[in-house]
């Protein structure tokens, strides 16, 4: 069994690089000194290693549910904190320390020459102690520290380049954002508490739910509670229109952001309390909320010109599928969706820093005809592109496929609408990402920032933020060799983990099986019974590992039917882009009110920074508390202090220094006593 101690030193590793650039390297050394990039990348690999090591024990041994440890107590009551390293957290530890370290390792030449560049890997190394921390929580109270850790290291990382008031403003709407979720969950966890605080232990909670404990009433409103704090951090519908306006930080940031961390805490959070939504009445508002996500984020996607933000509404998007299929039930496939996509997304974002690199801007207008200039840049897109878009045998494709897969086996009125929602994202999909493709790489060079530095001037607009220098070639090897790893890994790593047959040493469907039938604290064996020696009970009331995915069967209609949509996006989109035979612009003639729809974004953005911030939050909320404050608090404070001042008056007034006064006075009160003392005295 993987010791506890190992597995908080894949925690402390990044803490330590945090603490150690953040102090000893920025005093002694330099702000923009390489030898922080390789503390972090050091930490990093070091927390990647150990993980391997706890995913190979969790594999052979089982899950390691160690003792808790006492965090405080409070009138009797006992916080414990702990470790949590079951199937779930070991997966996770891989994807967030692995996709972390290739990240780390090509930031040292896209971050190369920042002044900033060692606050930048202190930063990144609190991120992904943070993400480590959450996904290895064993106490709800414990995974929400690490979750609002999450928050914080978002904020500084969007808005890292802080002299730029985009970024400033991106971090702020991020961060406030996501505390509208936040405010749910930590209403869910003061639920959870109320209804019995030794369920704040997530094995507890697993047993109880297992037991029938726990009323199909409470748990759909501790459910509900979670299900917010999940929307916000994945950025689902309808609080996401943060994450686009993310892309303000570094490229790399939004590669880590968009593939392991930021945005996969919310799919995470559902998938660790899956039991407990499971025995609630919520899982169809989790299947609208996700496959609605996913085709309305899609949609914008088609029409955005910064290749950043298309990869952005493109997170959304998948992020979107995995919350439907934990919503049908589907557990390994959203799983096996959010392992697959950590790699080929965080290709496609480092491909796309690699363009900056070269053509000095993220505006695909100004681009073009880097095909002959960046070959490893194209070719590790379009193979990342490829397996978004689900094409065959694109690690893309099996994953996706066992989601959709899972709708059509659904049967229910929810899995058909799950279906049709789902294909219709996955047409999107492939259109969207191979527009992106061509505009980008195919046709003539249309002058990088240069150009559209010079278009900014000449039609009095705004400079645009962020322009670089446009160098036309390929990036160095340290940003090359992250391409080709993360993109060999998008062919391979879906088939190879989860096959349909055996494959050699690997058993079929051993992701699926390994994340549901062997987790038997969250599952049971096998359609509601399970082994006497599980310690459970013959009888549970845990999610069924076969219905939740542990043998999925290869869908052929869905799988072809797919297929045949993706490379239906990708013809349409070469028409449009390489061939001209559909004009893009006739089509936005055609179709005006939906084209400008798509690119104002449905005007969320509008709806709640203009109508709901400032119209009614500024123009009502806060001027009410501001007539508040100055007509009652405010005028109590001045009423006081005028009557204080006129007693005052009154009582110098008494203070006159003659002595037949004080003698009248004195005899006054002696007096008023005497009388006291007849009155009341009896």
């Amino acid at each position: 069994m993987f010791s506890e101690s190992l597995a908080w030193l894949i925690i402390a590793l990044p803490v330590a690089a945090f603490l150690l650039n953040g102090t000893v390297v920025r005093a002694f050394i330099g702000t923009d000194t390489r030898v922080a990039g390789w503390v972090t990348i050091s930490a990093v690999a070091g927390s990647f290693i150990l993980s391997l090591f706890a995913l190979a024990s969790v594999a052979s041994k089982g899950a390691a549910v160690h003792d808790p440890h006492n965090w405080l107590t409070v009138q009797g009551f006992d916080l414990t904190f702990g470790i949590l390293l079951d199937q779930l957290t070991s997966i996770m530890f891989v994807v967030v320390s692995g996709v972390s370290l290739v990240v780390q390792f090509y930031s040292q030449q896209y971050m190369h020459g920042d002044k900033s560049y060692t606050r930048y890997y202190s930063y990144m190394a609190l991120f992904t102690a943070s993400m480590l921390g959450l996904v290895s929580a064993r106490n709800v109270v414990q995974l929400f520290v690490f979750w609002e850790l999450v928050g914080v290291s978002s904020y500084l990382l969007i808005g890292f380049w802080m002299e730029r008031p985009s970024a400033a403003a991106a971090a702020k709407k991020a961060f406030l954002m996501t505390r509208f979720g936040d405010f749910g969950f930590l209403l869910g966890i003061l639920y959870l508490y109320f209804v019995n605080p030794s369920y704040l232990d997530i094995p507890t909670l697993y047993e109880a739910v297992g037991a029938g404990a726990i009323a199909a009433g409470v748990a759909t409103w501790i459910s509900l509670g979670l299900f917010m704090g999940a929307i916000g951090k994945s950025a689902q519908f309808p609080l996401h229109s943060w994450l686009p306006d993310a892309m303000e930080g570094p490229t790399s940031v939004s590669a880590l952001i968009h593939s392991a961390t930021m945005v996969t805490a919310g799919v995470f959070l559902v998938a660790r309390f899956f039991p407990l939504f499971h025995a609630s009445n919520m899982m169809d508002l989790v299947v609208l909320i996700g496959g609605v996500t996913a085709v309305f984020a899609a949609s914008m996607g088609l029409v955005a010109n910064d290749i950043k933000r298309v990869l952005a509404y493109s997170t959304i998007s998948q992020l979107g599928y995995m919350v439907m299929a934990l919503g049908l039930g589907a557990y390994a496939p959203a799983l096996f969706h959010l392992f697959t996509h950590a790699f080929f997304k965080a290709g496609l974002f480092l491909g796309s820093g690699s363009v900056h690199h070269a053509s000095g801007t993220f505006n695909m207008k100004y681009m073009g005809g880097l095909r002959k200039n960046m070959p490893w840049t194209y070719w590790t897109m379009v193979i990342g592109s490829l397996s978004l878009a689900g094409i065959f045998p694109f690690s893309g494709f099996w994953s996706k496929d066992e989601l959709l897969a899972s709708a059509f086996e659904r049967g229910s009125t929810i899995g058909w609408v799950a279906l049709i929602l789902g294909l219709t994202a996955a047409l999107m999909t492939a259109f969207y990402m191979f527009r992106a493709i061509f505009l980008t790489f195919h046709g003539e060079y249309k002058g990088g920032a240069e150009a559209e530095a010079e278009d900014a001037k000449k039609n009095n607009l705004p400079m645009p933020v962020g322009l670089g220098h446009t160098h036309r070639q390929e990036s160095p090897w340290v940003m090359v060799a992250p391409l080709v790893v993360l993109a060999s890994l998008a062919i391979v790593i879906g088939f190879l983990v989860n096959p349909l047959f055996d494959l050699g040493p690997i058993k079929k469907h051993s992701f699926a099986t390994f994340v549901t039938e062997r987790n038997v604290n969250v599952f049971t064996g096998g359609h509601g019974e399970e082994a006497v020696d599980d310690g459970h009970a013959e009888t549970s009331h845990l999610p069924d590992a076969v219905e939740a995915g542990a043998a999925p069967e290869f869908s052929l209609p869905t799988a072809v039917i797919s297929t045949v949509l993706a490379v239906g996006g990708i013809l349409l989109a070469y028409s449009m882009y390489i061939t001209g035979s559909v004009s893009p612009a006739a089509m936005g003639r055609r179709l005006p009110t939906v084209h400008k729809l798509l690119f104002r974004k449905y005007y969320f953005d509008e709806l709640y920074e203009d109508r709901l911030v400032i119209r009614v939050f500024y123009a009502r909320v806060v001027r009410f508390f501001a007539w508040f404050d100055v007509s009652w608090i405010d005028n109590v404070n001045v009423q006081l202090s005028k009557l204080t001042a006129n007693v005052g008056r009154g009582l110098a007034n008494v203070q006159s220094g003659q002595t037949q006064t004080y003698a009248a006075i004195m005899a006054i009160g002696v007096v008023a006593a005497l009388l006291a003392l007849l009155v009341w005295g009896n």
